[in-house]
């Protein structure tokens, strides 16, 4: 004995898209496939301990389960190329799912859940807005299998009872728009009316319900139990016992063996077909044709054809669906017409399909008679196959006079485009050609047409030509192709958008420029320059489309505060002040004092920048950080206070000269203000804290290297900075130079300073008097170098220059003054730099 074994796989057939299911060596999950038979593409979806797949028209059903450890499932709805729609929680475990247009009913063994979902293109606005009670209204309710349900009050979702056991477990179920059957394991079917859910009736089978299929009208059910055997049962006739009363249904007398699929027809509910082993066998009331030899899964059953997939070997290679692995069957009742129609003639054939009528052996006819343009036939056949297209197609032949001009009309009507074309231009109508062309969408030879036919081409549609192929090279994001038509089909807006995915921004700035002022295309453009960060353009097509605020804000936008402050004076705009005000707090809060310095120095406003800048300097200052850098920072803040008196003469200068605009003055004036009524130390003179520690640094350099003279009278200026320097430092540094220098009573002067200084702590104060002690015991605080000089140094009252350089008082009447700070220098060491050593600006 051979058998066949037929495996059982996870798939589903829903809008000419076979789903199906397979798994990965290198992937835990399950792999579903979506694949749309019509258009050979596929999409992916991986789903996590997948249970089933279900589908019904448009719609796929996913039963899965949520956690590995906990007892909840998931039905999620989607669509034909696998997107998520809207996911269900259940609490039972979904062994048997089913579904209709309207409802997804999902089966434990205990009991049932009805689901009725909604797709976003069946809601109405009133329904959106009643998604929210969802569960309220009964879209979901469960039902125990032993509960004898009414349909009234039954609508509740409480899972308490679905988990109570029962004697006779569910085995199988199905549903149609009308009923919904379940069928348990002692071979009775209970019968529900949908979608109320009240028990109408029950059934009893002498065998096990494996496989339930309802047809297309609800009247007759198919069963096909656990050995595979095939058996029917009528729902709609009962049979009268003596008494008078309706008796139990009667199963159809027909039952075959070794049946693993069968599927209804959808428009005819005595047509199916049915898998018996290797063949396949279609029934109309009850008889069957010959079988075919075939291994398919049926997926669909319409219009005389059944359409069927080798799933056994798509799945050898899962990843590469073949075309060829699908197969369309035509049943015996559409071959016989063709081939009546082809060797008998139309007015034969008619009657034989009056006879066995069917709208697809109707229209059979109809093409027929088309195509020997018999219209009054094509009329009646469109007639009884309620084509209403194909009514008014006769109705347009029949107003035609020319018989050429019908036939290209049905060469075209049966998609034969180059025979109908090649009709139009021998009959020299190129319009027609290219009527059809443009109806096809085929545009490359619209333009084609319009070249090469004689005369002038019409200038609208060779721009309209353009523009569509334009519009196929960029959905493809074929940009550069796109834009070659785009410049022909003069399509300023999508040439934009092309130049911009291109990132040519030069050739959008040069269609910017192009472009009348005051364009509508001008702001989109200006602000694809926006999102790039190229300002001056954005601001130049903001300007041009008379949208100077626009112009004020990209600049802010893009940190180019100059500019803004430029547009704002110019364009008598009073918020920039504002603007500016804001931001530079935004940063304070987040503590950028430096971006908002930057910011300030770029807007010039440079008092502002030259107070954060103090302020930084100050700060490093006190932490005792590398002097250096102290430095540098002083020499910043003092540059800026420099820029910021430069503003403030070019100002007034201007406004006493050519009395400029009277914003400039009022900004002059400000900051005028604000420079002469500030108290900070700073304004009266910003270079003293450069000043103190150019010094400090210098006077070290200069004991280093062993220059002890002139690192004391170095220090010595250092006395006047104290407000910026801790005193204890400059003491410190003098009294080591003037030890160093053997100018012992300087360095007994420093020590008294020292010991006298209030911030010292007890052990310090011990530390210097100690240390004063151990020095001035060894050598007498006597200093016999006494120079005039010395007193000039001494004295303190600063009349002289100082060469900062060396640290020495200028006595010379001709020294170098830096352009920038104003500090001096002696002649003698100016050739020895190429830079001011306070603020390093070129000499």
């Amino acid at each position: 004995w051979f058998y066949q074994i037929c495996l059982s796989w996870q798939w589903g057939y829903c809008s000419n898209t076979v789903v199906y299911a397979y798994t990965r060596p290198d992937r835990p999950e399950c792999c579903v496939v979506f694949w749309d038979t019509k258009n050979n593409e596929k999409y992916v979806k991986y789903v996590k301990s997948l249970i089933s797949i279900t589908t019904y028209g448009d719609f796929c059903v996913l039963a899965t389960k949520a956690d590995e450890n906990q007892p909840q499932y998931v039905l999620v709805l989607c669509n034909s190329i696998g997107t998520p729609l809207d996911p269900k929680y259940i609490d039972i475990e979904p062994l048997f799912v089913t579904m209709t247009k309207t409802h997804v009913i999902a089966a434990s063994k205990e009991a049932f859940y009805i689901w009725q979902y909604r797709v976003a293109k069946r809601l109405t606005a009133m329904e959106i807005n009643q998604l929210a009670r969802t569960r309220k209204e009964g879209r979901e309710r469960i039902y125990h299998i032993d509960d004898t349900s009414s349909g009234s009050a039954d609508g509740c979702f409480d899972y308490s009872r679905a988990f109570e056991g029962t004697r006779d477990p569910i085995c199988a179920i199905t549903a149609s728009d009308k009923i919904l059957l379940v069928a348990r394991e002692s071979g009775t079917i209970q019968r529900y009316s949908l979608p109320s859910v009240a028990v109408v009736q029950s059934y009893t089978l002498d065998c096990r319900a494996y496989q339930l299929s309802l047809n297309c009208n609800s009247s007759r059910l198919a069963i096909i139990d656990l050995s595979g055997v095939l058996t029917f049962l009528d729902l709609d006739t009962r049979a009268a016992d003596s008494t008078g009363e309706q008796a139990a249904h009667e199963p159809l007398k027909l039952e075959r063996r070794d049946v693993w699929d069968m599927k209804w027809a959808k428009d005819n509910p005595d047509l199916f077909a049915m898998m018996e082993k290797t063949r396949m066998y279609v029934f109309r009331n009850l008889d069957p044709e010959e079988p075919i030899q075939t291994s398919g899964y049926i997926c669909n059953f319409e219009d005389l054809e059944i359409k069927s997939v080798l799933l056994d070997e798509i799945l050898k290679n899962p990843e590469h669906p073949n075309k060829d692995y699908i197969i369309n069957f035509e049943i015996r009742s559409l071959r016989d017409s063709r081939a009546l129609i082809e060797k008998v003639g139309i007015e034969e054939s008619s009657q034989f399909i009056e006879d066995n009528p069917h709208p697809r052996l109707w229209r059979l006819l109809a093409e027929a008679a088309l195509q020997k343009l018999d219209l009054q036939t094509a009329e009646q056949a469109f007639v009884r196959c309620k084509d209403y297209q194909g009514i008014k197609f006769v109705k347009r032949l029949g107003n035609l006079q020319s018989e050429s001009m019908k036939q290209a009309e049905v060469a075209a009507y049966f998609s034969r485009f180059e025979e109908a074309e090649r009709m139009y231009l021998d009959m020299d109508r190129r319009d027609l050609a290219i009527g059809l062309r443009i109806k096809l969408g085929d545009w490359f030879r619209v333009l084609q047409l319009l070249k090469t036919g004689s005369g002038h081409a019409d200038d609208a549609l060779l721009e309209q030509a353009h523009n569509a192929i334009g519009d196929y090279f960029a959905d493809r994001q074929k940009w550069l192709n796109a834009v070659q038509y785009y410049v022909q089909g003069q399509n300023q807006e999508r040439l934009a958008e092309c130049y911009y995915m291109l990132e040519d921004y030069q050739g959008l700035e040069n269609l910017a420029n192009a472009l009348p002022e005051n364009h509508k295309l001008l702001p989109d453009i200006a602000y694809m320059f926006v999102r790039v960060g190229m300002c001056e353009q954005a601001v130049s097509a903001f300007l041009k489309c008379n949208r100077p605020k626009d112009a004020v804000d990209t600049c802010v936008h893009l940190n180019q505060w100059n500019k803004a402050v430029e547009l704002a004076k110019n364009h008598n705009m009073k918020e920039i002040g504002s603007l500016l005000a804001r931001y530079a707090s935004h940063l304070l809060e987040k503590n950028k004092i430096l971006d908002a310095i930057e910011l300030y120095r770029k807007a010039n406003y440079f008092f502002e920048a030259a107070k954060l800048m103090f302020k930084i300097a100050d700060e490093e200052s006190k932490k005792r950080t590398k002097p250096l850098r102290v430095k540098k920072l002083y020499v910043l803040s003092a540059l800026l206070m420099e820029q910021c008196h430069e503003q403030m003469q070019n100002a007034q200068r201007g406004k006493v000269k050519e009395r400029s605009t009277e914003s400039a003055s009022a900004l002059a004036g400000l900051l005028e203000e604000d420079v002469l009524s500030s108290t900070n130390r700073f304004a009266d003179n910003a270079w003293r804290g450069a000043e103190a520690y150019h010094f400090f640094i210098l006077a070290q350099k200069q004991l280093y290297k062993g220059s002890v003279d002139a690192a004391l009278r170095t220090a010595l200026h250092l006395r006047d900075y104290e407000d910026i320097i801790p005193a204890v430092e400059i003491y410190s540094l003098l009294a080591l130079c003037a030890c160093a220098n053997r100018a012992f009573d300087t360095c007994s002067k420093a020590f008294v300073k020292l010991e006298s200084l209030e911030t010292l702590r007890p052990e310090q104060r011990h530390q210097y008097e100690d240390l004063a002690l151990e020095i001035f015991t060894r050598y007498s605080p006597k200093y016999n170098k006494k120079s005039d000089l010395d007193d000039v140094l001494e004295s303190g009252d600063g009349k002289l220059p100082v060469c900062v350089a060396t640290g020495d008082p200028i006595v010379e009447y001709r020294f170098w003054m830096c352009s920038v700070c104003k500090h001096c220098m002696k002649a003698k060491e100016a050739g020895n730099y190429n830079s001011c050593p306070l603020c390093h600006s070129t000499v």
